[in-house]
């Protein structure tokens, strides 16, 4: 994508008013989305970025900016338009590339650019059919199928040479279902770093009914009581609730400012023994996975609790000089448009030694929270309010009644204290998330567990 000698110049340049350490961060991706609605595409589009981004560090500053000018031209100015952000002498130089040999742990197969749009259609119509089946009750089935082919290369001014490609397909499924006038919405979003050889390992149509299953199922569902109690949350997108509530807390984003309800807690015991958490960025063809970072880093597993004990933060380079800590592998950006920082990837909590039926016929009272929906939470305090998806009570140690509009409310560290019962059925699930360095996609996951004394909002009675 660029010749070392003009890498070099570049990073030269921006370095030349004292900055100690410069970036470049090259990008190249294929990209396509098909919508497929009343039985027959309603749209598609294919799209082709390129760009470079461009940040300088000069201690604990930094300055950040992109072009998709890839001339030597555009990349020079760039560079000489962010120095001049520093005034001051040149104090370093550009150390000599080393080319990583990070060794690929993906294997891609059919890519989305080799792939016919009458063939991506025909899998699109095999989940809409799927979902829409033949049941009166479902109004509408919306499937959007996309596919991403990402090349990355990292050059930085301390011989950094790294690159990466990573291929994506994810399909979404939503269902929406009436009746006598109430609405209910379900969704699934099956995905890996895979090519479209991913969907013949998953069972399309399984899913795809799963999906209106559950869109039905809440049209009969009573009202969720409105009380504290025990929660019983399944494997797979449950994960999200750590993600979210406790993960975002543990990137260096949050905590190198201080603005972390983790913040000097290392070593310490945050959570129930039986708890360990981890963010793997390098499981083979996950969806959060990479080779390397968005640094060039090699990817890693990090263990961040570990039987109860805060063990790791997740750390990006400009972050750890404030922390005064190495790197691990985490920094992520949405494209060459964003600076890059601490994210999650693959995050999920460890499976346990229970059954998910063991945790069911021991829970008395309480909620089975069987798929999550959407939340939000306050990075700080770790506070946060999450939407069931799909829930039931469980009365006498039995899964009953199916119950709609329940809402978690709590906070992340108070959740990793209550958490008494995991199962072994540790599963994930895909998603995206959002934060400073843009949307990118993150696997959550767990295995069923049981959180005690979780205030649950609804609006039912007992």
């Amino acid at each position: 994508m660029i010749r070392s000698e003009l890498a070099t110049r570049v990073l030269q340049t921006a370095l030349r008013t004292g900055g100690d350490f410069a970036e470049l961060f090259l990008e190249e991706t294929d990209a396509s989305n098909l919508k497929y609605e009343d039985d027959s595409v309603t749209e598609a589009n294919s799209t082709i970025v390129y760009g470079a981004g461009l940040r300088i560090l000069k201690g604990l500053q930094s300055v950040y900016g992109y072009t998709n000018d890839l001339t030597p031209k555009g990349l020079k100015q760039l560079a000489r338009t962010l120095a001049a952000r520093y005034r001051g002498k040149p104090i370093t130089t550009v150390q000599p590339f080393v080319v990583d040999t990070t060794p690929s742990r993906h294997e891609f197969i059919r890519y989305g650019d080799t792939m016919k749009a009458k063939d991506k259609a025909k899998l699109a119509r095999v989940a809409y059919k799927a979902a829409k089946g033949k049941s009166p009750l479902v109004k509408k089935v919306a499937v959007t199928l996309l596919d991403r082919v990402q090349r990355v290369t990292v050059i930085n001014s301390q011989g950094r040479w790294a690159s990466d490609l990573r291929v994506r397909v994810r399909m979404g499924i939503m269902v929406v279902a009436s009746k006598d006038g109430v609405m209910e919405t379900a969704f699934n979003g099956p995905g890996a770093q895979m090519g479209y050889e991913f969907f013949d390992t998953i069972d399309l149509k399984a899913i795809a009914k799963d999906t209106q299953r559950m869109a039905i199922s809440a049209l009969s569902a009573q009202e969720c009581p409105s009380k504290t109690m025990d929660v019983v949350i399944d494997n797979g997108f449950g994960g999200v609730i750590f993600h979210e509530a406790c993960g975002h807390s543990l990137e260096a984003t949050s905590v190198a400012k201080g603005l972390s309800v983790f913040c000097g807690k290392k070593g310490t015991a945050i959570a129930n023994p039986i708890v360990t958490a981890v963010d793997d960025g390098t499981i083979p063809n996950a969806w959060g996975s990479g080779n390397i970072d968005d640094e060039g880093h090699p990817t890693q597993r990090n263990v961040l609790i570990e039987n109860g004990i805060l063990k790791n933060y997740l750390v990006d380079a400009q972050n750890g000089r404030r922390m005064e800590s190495e790197a691990n592998g985490c920094c992520r950006r949405e494209s060459y448009k964003y600076a890059p920082t601490s994210r999650m990837s693959n995050t999920f909590i460890e499976r346990g030694t229970s059954t998910k039926e063991e945790i069911i016929q021991a829970t008395k009272y309480g909620l089975y929270a069987k798929k999550m929906g959407g939340g939000s939470v306050n990075p700080v305090t770790g506070e946060f309010n999450f939407a069931v998806q799909e829930g039931y009570l469980i009365k006498n140690g039995k899964i009953g009644k199916p119950v709609k509009g329940a809402t978690l409310v709590g906070s992340g560290a108070e959740i990793l204290m209550n958490i008494d019962m995991i199962a072994d059925n540790l599963e994930r699930a895909q998603g995206m998330c959002g934060s400073s360095s843009g949307s990118i996609p993150a696997d959550v996951g767990q295995p069923c567990l049981r959180v005690r004394n979780i205030t649950v909002g609804g609006r039912g009675g007992n």
